[in-house]
């Protein structure tokens, strides 16, 4: 059970502890298709499933289109809520704003790299982007430590957006190691980005 509590303990330093210059091409995947090969349907991460048992209405929010064109206009749109709620919201771990392991939730000052990604989700839907295409995604970042960010499926390619990084990057060039994201068609389910 020590054990258990210390490698958490990491993984949740690490979603809000990261260097924002560990970002770079990411080896592994080049070559890569434009958008992320999903391999069927997964477990839902605990932090969203409580996420989704208390605020039910935000879990059954209509999806819309899985994947958005990308025009001039709204990609200024993604870039500059990307950097603003990496500006306005300082880094804690759950624990120290909430006293427990994982929440997920709006933040309001203070967040983890999963409250950035919901409120980088819930702007870009108020600007216009379907939900379908914002998806909630888990990964190991460069250290191996836990993290969560938004994918934005478009017809260029997915586009991430962390909290440890400005710049929107194409999912090939974030140097993490995907493991699940929410599904286009149904946000209470998730698919494995890991093939068997």
């Amino acid at each position: 059970m020590k054990r258990i509590l210390v490698t958490a303990t990491i993984v949740l330093i690490t979603c809000v502890g990261a260097k924002a210059n560990a970002f770079h091409l990411n080896p592994a995947l080049k070559g890569s298709p434009l958008n992320m090969p999903t391999y069927g349907e997964t477990t839902i991460p605990i932090g969203h499933h409580k996420y989704c048992l208390k605020y039910s209405d935000r879990c059954s929010l209509p999806l819309g289109d899985s994947r958005i064109r990308v025009t001039s206009e709204l990609w200024n749109k993604i870039v500059r809520v990307n950097e603003r709620i990496n500006q306005e919201i300082k880094p804690l771990t759950d624990r120290e704003i909430y006293g427990v392991d994982e929440r997920w939730e709006y933040p309001k000052q203070v967040g983890d790299c999963e409250d950035y990604a919901l409120l980088k989700r819930k702007q870009l839907n108020y600007a216009g982007i379907p939900l379908g295409a914002l998806l909630m995604t888990v990964a190991r970042d460069a250290d191996g430590g836990g993290h969560a960010v938004l994918t934005v499926v478009t017809d260029r390619g997915d586009f991430i957006l962390d909290n440890v990084e400005n710049r929107v990057l194409p999912w090939q060039e974030a140097e993490l190691t995907y493991l699940k994201r929410q599904s286009s068609r149904d946000s209470r389910r998730w698919e494995s980005l890991q093939p068997n």
